[in-house]
């Protein structure tokens, strides 16, 4: 690795902004004074990658290797996909990358960012599995826990893992409010309350960010500005079908409500979604396009002065999974590529995410159809965010030390308790906690897992109880990617109702189900004798708080619609807008 106090003393000299001794907006001009067209583009650009050789084309999606990216289109903002064995080849990886970047012109060295790693998700859209990282609850989990010290412990825990291995951007907290039950990014949010939602984001930036941003910070890309939870069916914008958004009860402001709570907190970066407004004062485009809410509400009513970067894949056409993928360019999809940029350019954005063509950028600037005093604008903001997160003082980190911070038995200790303690317990007509060493029953958790907490049989009609665990229902859609997004109905199928009751009627069950939307539960109350909630637990943390080894403390972070008559019947944008619900908004209960 390169011994960076002698590099950076020897390049004093003729790179005079590597000085920590000036203010960092000197050392900003500095490196803008020296920088060409094609390097200043470069900064716009914020992408997918992978691990793996860096002079190969890249794992993620067949894309460019980490040369031509870097060397070539002068590129220096990454989104890490895809797990790794551990934190050291992480770290490893990382390192190489930087000494890659350091090795070019100016050596602007590269941020990496990542989509929350720390739960048990796994969509290469949104969400990527824990793997050595330890293990927490779906956001939505934080939330039904409520406890704000909790909710900053696990992103300080978080930061220090990623900041082990170079991951110096988080694209997230989400705090999107989850108004419409059907939406698919629902378990990544707060929930469905703006002052809940407000309250535990601002605890997650702080977390994240610090006392003080620096060296030793994650910056946090707070998302999806202004809102993306009223969806017009609960479909989702990565798709053409769930592109508007919509706002029947008039609450466009509510949703603005959590996003107050992370300016109040210091966020530092900002993600529009792709959605489209519709009915609004606002132009309907999406809003990575949209001047009246990036400019007009953003920049100037709220005086966010932070990097913008769009939601991935606003310019160009893609192909995932080998199928073909339109940009998500609602509302403009009739321009060119060259004209959507040029759009997004006007709205006040400064990044392009999941995007990798700077060259049209700057054929853009020597047409003279973008302003090349535009692009001093967004590079101030992505140069002075490298330079505050201490990069240019020193880019790598120790590999040798990533695993002694990387799933650190403490920090997946914090993360099993809160796994455990984000339970949430519906309904119990007495037959928990389960005592002793009962006859189990068990369907979705492993036997030698459940072995550990009674004998496992191999019928309902043996068992002293069976535990069924169960996924919020979801339609299946034409492609792979479509089906990482869960959507539509979230009634039961007939055949998984039956099954629950007859084993039901068999032995008294405990059925435990995924909320990762709030799935309508109405068939399961009268039969189930118990009926608990998860948002991302092991089957081992179920079983200690379902034989009373720990106690659940989960609380719904929203109202658990009756039907589906009611979930079509709600305002997307409206909170608490389901008829009659089952279950209420901080519903839960103790053992």
């Amino acid at each position: 690795m390169t011994d960076t106090t002698t590099a950076s003393t020897a390049a004093a000299s003729d790179r005079p902004w590597l000085n920590a001794d000036l203010p960092v907006d000197e050392r900003v001009e500095l490196l803008l004074a020296e920088m060409t067209v094609e390097e200043k583009a470069g900064l716009f650009f914020h992408t997918m990658i992978g691990i793996g050789s860096l002079e190969e084309p890249n794992p993620v999606f067949g894309t460019p290797s980490a040369v031509d990216f870097v060397e070539q289109r002068h590129m220096t903002h990454f989104n890490l996909l895809g797990a790794a064995p551990s934190g050291a080849e992480i770290a490893e990886w990382h390192n190489a990358l930087q000494e890659l970047a350091a090795s070019t012109r100016l050596g602007i060295p590269v941020t990496l960012s990542t989509d929350p790693r720390h739960s048990f998700s796994d969509n290469p859209g949104a969400a990527i599995m824990a793997g050595p990282f330890s293990q927490w609850p779906e956001t939505m989990g934080l939330a039904a826990i409520g406890d704000e010290e909790l909710v900053e412990q696990f992103a300080d825990i978080a930061r220090q893992e990623y900041t082990a291995v170079g991951l110096r951007v988080a694209l997230h907290p989400q705090v999107d409010l989850a108004t419409e039950p059907r939406w698919a990014r629902g378990t990544a949010t707060f929930g469905e309350d703006a002052e809940l939602a407000g309250r535990m984001g601002a605890a997650y930036i702080r977390g994240f960010q610090g006392e003080s941003f620096g060296a030793a910070s994650v910056s946090t890309m707070t998302k999806h500005f202004p809102g993306g939870g009223p969806q017009k069916d609960g479909e989702d914008p990565h798709f053409a079908y769930g592109r508007e958004q919509v706002y029947p009860g008039g609450q466009f402001e509510h949703h603005l409500k959590p996003f107050e709570a992370a300016f109040e907190a210091g966020t530092r970066q900002i993600m529009p979604y792709y959605g489209m407004p519709v009915g609004t004062e606002y132009e309907e485009v999406g809003f990575g396009f949209n001047k009246s809410v990036i400019t007009g509400l953003l920049r100037e009513r709220y005086g966010f002065d932070g990097v913008v970067c769009t939601d991935w894949g606003l310019i160009n056409d893609a192909a995932i999974f080998g199928q073909p993928f339109p940009a998500r360019a609602w509302g403009v999809e009739h321009l060119s590529p060259r004209e959507r940029m040029i759009k997004v350019l006007d709205a006040g954005v400064d990044q392009f995410g999941g995007e990798a063509c700077p060259e049209m950028l700057v054929e853009l600037v020597s047409s003279g159809a973008v302003d090349a005093a535009r692009l001093d604008v967004s590079a101030r903001r992505i140069l002075r965010e490298k330079f505050e997160l201490g990069l240019f003082e020193n880019p790598f980190v120790d590999a040798a030390a990533a695993n002694d911070v990387v799933g650190r038995a403490e920090f997946r200790a914090a993360g099993e308790a809160a796994q455990r303690a984000s339970i949430t317990v519906l309904t119990n007509n007495g037959v928990l906690p389960v005592a002793g060493r009962p006859k189990l029953y068990v369907e979705g958790i492993a036997a030698e897992v459940a072995a550990q907490y009674g004998e496992v049989v191999s019928t309902p009609a043996e068992a002293d109880a069976a535990i069924l665990r169960l996924q919020a229902p979801y339609e299946q859609r034409e492609t792979m990617f479509e089906n990482f997004f869960h959507a539509g109905s979230l009634d039961f199928p007939e055949d998984v109702v039956a099954h629950v009751r007859e084993v039901a009627v068999a032995v008294p069950t405990v059925v435990d189900v995924l909320l990762d939307r709030p799935a309508i539960l109405t068939p399961f109350v009268e039969d189930a004798a118990a009926i608990t909630a998860n948002w991302g637990v092991s089957a081992a943390a179920l079983l200690d708080v379902l034989t009373g080894a720990a106690s659940p403390k989960g609380r719904l972070p929203f109202d658990l619609p009756r039907s589906m008559a009611a979930v079509e019947a709600s305002r997307p944008d409206v909170p608490f807008d389901t008829e009659d619900p089952l279950f209420r908004f901080g519903h839960g209960l103790s053992l």
